[in-house]
């Protein structure tokens, strides 16, 4: 039902995106619209509000993606969370837009399941020999 809601859901000035994903919204502000952040924000929970709809505050997060580190990032929100990653759609992207994250996660997840997968080899080996 959100993604119908949804369909009338855009940002208030035009260089700002906002994606949406099943029940996730993204919005997304250039560097150099960071002074429209505060607007959007309060057009959305005007919309959500509107839309018998509630902005989760646990999942609202900020990350800023800068193309040097030379200059300073904008002072962060008090209302919302700055983090250095995030996960869009099941994939780890990080304030660096390099891949590292998402790849130690997947090679972490896939050495934990290759362990099960050798436990449980073992274990029926184990049991195969002890029945047998």
């Amino acid at each position: 039902m959100y993604i119908v809601t949804a369909c009338d859901l855009h940002p208030v000035h035009d260089r700002n995106r906002i994606f949406k994903f099943a029940d996730d919204t993204y919005l997304i502000v250039p560097g150099v619209n960071t002074d429209t952040c505060e607007d959007e924000i309060q057009h959305l929970q005007t919309w959500a509000a509107d839309n018998n709809l509630k902005l989760n505050q646990d999942k609202t997060k900020e990350i800023v993606i800068m193309a040097s580190r030379k200059q300073a990032p904008p002072p962060p929100r008090p209302d919302v969370e700055r983090v250095s990653r995030l996960r869009v759609l099941g994939v780890i992207m990080n304030d660096r837009l390099t891949a590292a994250d998402h790849v130690t996660m997947l090679q972490s997840s896939s050495s934990i399941q290759s362990d099960v997968s050798h436990a449980s080899a073992t274990s029926a080996r184990h049991v195969d020999r002890v029945t047998a």
